[in-house]
């Protein structure tokens, strides 16, 4: 696991990790939310009679409301939807969620942030959604981990993943750090590849149905199927990357 460390350090011409944050993504990673995401997404389009397939909405995940409602309709309608039609669409679609969101807390992902802290290091938030009823559960469910000025949501951001926007901002809310000074937690391979193009050392926790091979594809440099399986290996990480160090030149 060192090397994969070392790699980054190589690639991206930094002589040590200097971490002052972790970065985590919400949906798949701290909530067990995605399958009523794609079940409540596939039924508002369904309505609309727009064909979808309930696979793509995990391949969709992390991309604004609007960005995935736009994408649909230019497939199927081959026009933008309307602001009017973004509104009316996510209103529906976050009517389904509220009906088909059992509310778990991925398993140690409780456990996961309060390890982070516990070494000092900053949890910040990465998230796509604009969700309402999971965006102010966040304090019930994870007291003392998230303030407003550490969470990313999509209304905070112009484009969205997989573009870099989100996560660089995320770097900004953790204390205007460079890439060096954070890794990134994701399930998702938009997220991924957002986190990745941000400059972050990515790891992918796969907690969905699609392939480890997507997210590694997408840039994350390490995989792992659970919450659980991450927070075991937490403390070797973090002892990697306080330890390791490249030299950068000819």
């Amino acid at each position: 696991m060192t090397q994969l460390f070392k790699n980054y350090l190589k690639q991206n011409n930094y002589t040590h990790f200097d971490l002052k944050a972790i970065l985590f993504d919400m949906d798949g990673v701290l909530y067990d939310s995605m399958s009523a995401h794609a079940k409540s997404w596939q039924q508002t389009m369904e309505e609309l009679g727009l064909k979808t397939n309930l696979a793509e909405f995990y391949l969709h995940e992390g991309r604004t409301g609007a960005s995935t409602i736009d994408i649909l309709f230019q497939r199927n309608l081959n026009r933008s939807a309307t602001e009017e039609e973004i509104q009316r669409i996510y209103k529906r679609k976050s009517e389904l969620f509220v009906k088909y969101n059992t509310g778990n807390i991925i398993p140690k992902a409780k456990e996961a942030l309060d390890f982070v802290k516990s070494k000092r290091l900053l949890p910040v938030l990465v998230t796509g959604s604009g969700q309402p009823s999971l965006l102010e559960r966040l304090d019930k469910n994870f007291p003392n981990i998230f303030t407003s000025k550490t969470m990313v949501t999509a209304f905070d951001v112009k484009i969205g993943k997989p573009h870099p926007e989100p996560f660089l901002m995320g770097l900004q809310k953790g204390g205007n750090l460079a890439p060096n000074q954070a890794l990134a937690i994701e399930n998702a391979p938009l997220g991924t590849e957002s986190a990745s193009k941000a400059g972050i050392f990515t790891i992918g926790v796969n907690t969905g149905p699609l392939n480890d091979e997507i997210l590694e594809n997408a840039g994350a440099k390490l995989v792992f199927h659970s919450m659980s399986e991450l927070l075991d290996k937490f403390p070797e990480i973090l002892d990697i990357t306080s330890a390791v160090k490249v030299r950068i030149g000819h």
